[in-house]
Parts: structure tokens; sequence; C-alpha cells
């Protein structure tokens, strides 16, 4: 498998469609709803993701790809290559602020993950990470990651968590945010992964996301020796709606031990 090669057309892509977003600015939007009215897509979202199809299926015919808006294929299981591509991580971000969404396009091989990349289109940041091989932001080299612990951590968490919700038991969470040293909530997944793999945040934690919000950003902080999981410790599924819960290592254990699991 060239995955150089597979790199650098994915890389490519990415740019590419950045610059079909950021030109979509100065025009209006078509925007409708998902599965509630807060779960939005725009007209751009379904044609950025149109893009990426059309360029795998031209110059890897054999690859399968899963992608948010379901241009993709129906897949039941991680056999071969597949892509899995969000167009717009962040939507509602997009939607009202132009701001703190990213593209994220993850690789796998047989349910391994080989290249991630995550491209925040206005500030211009491309992190990308091939199995082995490093992760990088704009082609420079990130550090891999250093242990730390609650009392110095910043947890990356939305609000919803600690009040009452139907995923988790939110007085598991009130104290881990009393503890940790803050928290913070950036309404895109993706972006809160390469946090966590820049260090900008130590951990990040949501209840529910689907394989496309992580596939990527996992691929990115597990090569700087950053920890992937649910919120019991097991691994992820690239097949499978989840909760995630990434961190620096030390920290991770830390969590899961005396909160998570708790």
């Amino acid at each position: 498998m060239e995955w150089e090669n597979i790199n650098t057309y994915a890389k490519q892509w990415v740019k590419e469609a950045g610059v079909k977003i950021r030109s979509s600015f100065s025009t209006a939007l078509n925007i409708s709803s998902k599965s509630n009215a807060n779960d939005l897509v725009t007209n751009i979202d379904r044609d950025v993701e149109k893009f990426f199809i059309e360029k795998i299926r031209k110059t890897f015919p054999q690859h399968r790809i899963l992608g948010e808006e379901g241009f993709g294929d129906e897949l039941d299981h991680t056999n071969g290559v597949v892509w899995l591509i969000d167009p717009i991580d962040g939507t509602l971000n997009f939607i009202h602020q132009q701001r703190n969404f990213a593209i994220s396009v993850g690789i796998y091989e047989n349910g391994i993950g080989m290249i991630g990349i995550i491209y925040d289109v206005v500030h211009n940041e491309l992190y990308c990470a091939m199995k082995g091989k490093g992760a990088f932001i704009n082609e420079q080299h990130i550090p891999s990651l250093n242990e730390t612990n609650v009392h110095k951590a910043i947890i990356g968490i939305n609000a919803t968590w600690a009040t009452e919700n139907k995923r988790i038991d939110y007085r598991k969470i009130v104290p881990l945010i009393q503890n940790a040293r803050g928290t913070r909530s950036y309404g895109s997944a993706a972006l809160e992964l390469v946090y966590v793999a820049t260090g900008r945040i130590d951990a990040y934690i949501s209840m529910r996301l689907s394989p496309w919000d992580f596939a990527a950003g996992v691929i990115i902080v597990e090569e700087l020796g950053g920890v992937a999981s649910n919120i019991l410790g097991e691994k992820l599924n690239i097949l499978e709606k989840s909760s995630v819960f990434v961190a620096k290592p030390g920290l991770h254990q830390e969590i899961l031990n005396q909160y998570l699991l708790k």
C-alpha cells in the first residue's frame, strides 16, 4: 500500500476543500436540520463531502468511504481501506461564527488508523499524522505528549454532561470539573482532539460521537503517545457511535479510575 501517495492526495484534497469552504463565507447558506432542530447541515457540508467522494472514487476506486452526510458506502465491516470523512465538523459554529470548525479525514486499513488529517480552515492549520511517522501541524513536527494530572489539567467537555442527562451520571463529572485546573468547550470534536494532541488542552470527553467525528483525531493523538478509548476504557470502533475519552498518558488512567469508573 502506497501510504505516502495516499497521504499526499488526501492533504491536497483537504486544502482544496478548505478553499471551497472559505469562498462560501460571502454567500447565503442553505441550512436544514437532521435529527433535531440543533443538528444542522448546510449545502456546503454536502458539497464538500461529494467533492471528496468524487476524488476518492476516481483515484482509489477500491477504497470505501463512510461520510457524515451519507453519500459514501454502507459499511458492515472494516476490511480493506476505509475513509471516514466529516466535511465540516462543527457545523453549528460554521453557521453562527464562521470559525471553530474543521475538515476531518481519517483513513483506516482493516480497522487500524493509518492517516489522520484535520484542517482548521479559518486559521489555515493542517494537522496530520501517519501511523509510525509522527504528527505535524503545517509540516512542523508536534512533540510527544507528556504526562500530567487532573489538578494541572484543562479538560475539554461540554457543560451538558455536568447536568442531568441520559448518557452518564453527572455526579461523576462534577468532581472532575471541580478538581481540574479548568474546562473548555469548542463545539468541534475534531478541533478538541487536535488540541489534546498539541497540548492546548489535556483531555477531551464526549458521551456520544459518530465515527467520522473521532476517526482522524484519534490517529493523531495516539501517534503522539496519547490514549483514546470510550468512557469505560474500551477500544473505539469506527463503525459505531460511541462515547470518546482522549487524554495525555497518565491522565487518561487517572480520570478513568478516579472519576469515570468510580
